[in-house]
């Protein structure tokens, strides 16, 4: 049985790192980039957004809410370098880019897969902890099968070893790029040599997916249960092509159901949401907020996990551990001990992304790192001061013996 879909897309989400205390001529140097914009956030336009955030986690993603249009004139009036430093000192960021329009890169292969890429966004965090997140979907297609065997290979598009992967038949190709080289061309543009993003054991080959896919009706309603095509929401949540028919790995797959037609399977690699035609939120309202509420959740978390990793690193590199016990504490009293947001289908979201990222495990490595670093750092502290009392003793007995000596001399 061939599936058929009614509506898809899929974000692919790349992260990044950039030094600390590069990070303002970093932001200098998106700002100046004609291609990119600053999104402001509005009330009203993005109103779902500001609804379900609580307020310090809105204000911590979604700074420009608070911009009006007076105020955004003014930052359009500061010179770069001004607007670099007003930005520095917010705790994220959000650009728009704007790839050019007259790029031709549609190839006519009948088994090949043509894709737009609709939107691209960079968010930058504070901390040096960026995402590209690009939005795509596959056109001139309605089958379920070309979707998977899409996100399979786009997911590794960055990757050297690319084009030694099996099923080269599969073949991707979009307007916006003249070739698949060109895109990972341009994604290095943005995100630089990677050093720091090695560093930290993030794989820089593979996109994080967010994906989301609304099948037509005939495929899954009162009449046909879910059962049947099982097996083939494995494939999309694994982003296996869809010839694989060897045995799919459960495991490390953590399953959501938002409803009885809505599926979401999450990974660390990341969301792939399947849902039916035969409820029609599918199709209107929850593919909107899949790639807003939920997609700019989804990015918190990811943010969460790689800082918590990059504060692992620094404790591991760290002997005294101060520069990383301000991070934690922040880290702990400004993200982590706050509720997110008050929607109760995004407190299910927020649970099963923790469990599927292994953010609680990690934040307890820190803790425990952490702990064994302090404990050192006092021992030590105490081994100094033993050996302070002991130089002290020596220095006072010599005093006194000296003293004694003169006094016999004296006699």
């Amino acid at each position: 049985m061939e599936l058929k879909t009614k509506y898809q897309y899929t974000y692919f989400i790349y992260p990044f790192i950039v030094k600390e205390n590069k990070m303002k001529k970093y932001l200098l140097r998106i700002i100046r980039d004609k291609n990119c914009k600053m999104r402001f956030f509005e009330k009203e336009k993005d109103f779902d957004i500001y609804n379900y955030f609580l307020p310090n986690i809105r204000e911590y993603l979604f700074k420009t809410f608070e911009f009006n249009k007076q105020k955004i004139k003014k930052y359009n009036e500061f010179s770069d370098t001004m607007k670099a430093n007003i930005l520095n000192s917010y705790p994220c960021n959000i650009f728009e880019y704007k790839l050019k329009e007259d790029i031709q890169g549609k190839i006519i292969d009948k088994d090949g897969i043509f894709f737009r890429i609709n939107k691209i966004e960079i968010i930058c965090f504070h901390t040096g902890i960026c995402f590209i997140s690009i939005k795509t979907n596959i056109e001139n297609t309605d089958l379920f099968s070309d979707v998977l065997n899409f996100n399979y290979k786009f997911k590794d598009i960055n990757s050297e070893l690319n084009s030694l992967k099996n099923y080269e038949n599969i073949k991707i190709q979009t307007d916006k790029f003249q070739n698949m080289e060109e895109l990972s061309t341009f994604i290095k543009k943005i995100t630089g040599k990677n050093i720091d993003t090695i560093k930290l054991d993030i794989d820089t080959d593979k996109f994080i997916i967010h994906s989301y896919c609304c099948l037509e009706q005939e495929y899954w309603n009162e009449e046909s249960d879910f059962k049947q095509i099982e097996n083939e929401f494995y494939k999309y949540t694994n982003y296996l092509p869809s010839r694989y028919n060897s045995n799919i790995n459960h495991r490390g797959i953590v399953k959501i159901s938002r409803s009885s037609y809505v599926k979401i399977g999450t990974t660390i690699y990341g969301n792939s949401l399947i849902s039916s035609g035969a409820d029609s939120n599918s199709y209107t309202k929850l593919p909107v907020s899949y790639e807003n509420e939920y997609l700019y959740h989804y990015i918190f978390n990811l943010y969460k996990k790689i800082y918590l990793q990059k504060i692992l690193n620094e404790l591991t590199y760290s002997k005294k551990g101060k520069k990383p016990r301000k991070k934690i504490i922040e880290f702990t009293s400004e993200l982590w001990v706050r509720e997110t947001t008050d929607n109760s289908f995004g407190s299910i979201l927020e649970q099963n992304w923790k469990k599927a990222l292994g953010l609680n495990l990690l934040f307890d490595n820190v803790k425990k790192q952490y702990d064994i670093i302090y404990k050192e750092a006092n021992m030590d502290k105490m081994q100094a001061l033993n050996k302070g009392i002991i130089v002290a003793l020596c220095i006072s007995l010599i005093v006194n013996i000296a003293n004694f000596i003169t006094l016999i001399f004296i006699k």
